[in-house]
């Protein structure tokens, strides 16, 4: 299911018109795909972030994992995996869940830095994010803070997939059936553990 509510190709040549970081023009001046083609002709760029939280505005990204999908294949060799330099102390209870501590992120890198190559491999592909708001909303609050704009993006939400075809089944479902570790087992793909951004990168896909 795309995401998006203006027309993303008309947005990106506007904005190409005016921004000035050669960064994020470089992004713009590549078209996204033809939305007319078959999946399986389309490249797929899933993608999953580790945050400090939920709220983009006030949270910070912890980690960035993404995997490439082309020709209907996952190319594992295309996977990157970074960890973002955070210098603030991350919540103890975020740290269960990503298990991300404050000395792993002091050693990561400059967000400006991870985020022009993230950029780079989004280039005239499609996002596959589990559950958009959270890619959408820290991908475009990075962007504002780092580029002064917030570029356009096209994203299939495999939760939205997800819970379409959990509407259809006539004994309902769990919301909790919807969580990228659960839907797992409906896949036929292996246990693992959750809440790795490259792996839950990987999941989606």
């Amino acid at each position: 299911m795309f995401s998006f509510f203006v027309n993303p190709d008309k947005k990106r040549q506007n904005l190409l018109a005016k921004v000035e970081n050669k960064i994020l023009k470089d992004y713009l001046s590549t078209p996204f795909p033809d939305l007319k083609l078959p999946a399986s002709e389309i490249e797929f760029l899933a993608l999953d972030f580790e945050t400090t939280g939920l709220d983009a505005g006030n949270e910070a990204i912890l980690s960035i994992g993404s995997t490439l999908i082309k020709n209907g294949r996952i190319l594992l060799r295309e996977n990157s995996h970074h960890f973002i330099q955070v210098n603030r102390e991350i919540p103890p209870e975020s740290v269960v869940i990503h298990k991300i501590t404050d000395d792993r992120a002091l050693q990561g890198e400059h967000l400006h830095d991870v985020l022009a190559i993230l950029l780079e491999k989004m280039k005239g592909r499609v996002l596959l994010v589990h559950y958009d708001k959270i890619e959408r909303n820290f991908l475009n609050a990075a962007c504002k803070e780092i580029y002064g704009n917030t570029p356009p993006l096209l994203i299939v939400d495999t939760l939205a997939i997800a819970q379409k075809r959990q509407d259809k089944r006539p004994q309902g479902f769990s919301p909790n059936s919807l969580r990228l570790f659960n839907l797992r087992k409906d896949y036929g793909l292996p246990r693992y553990n959750a809440h790795s951004a490259l792996e839950d990168a990987i999941a989606t896909a």
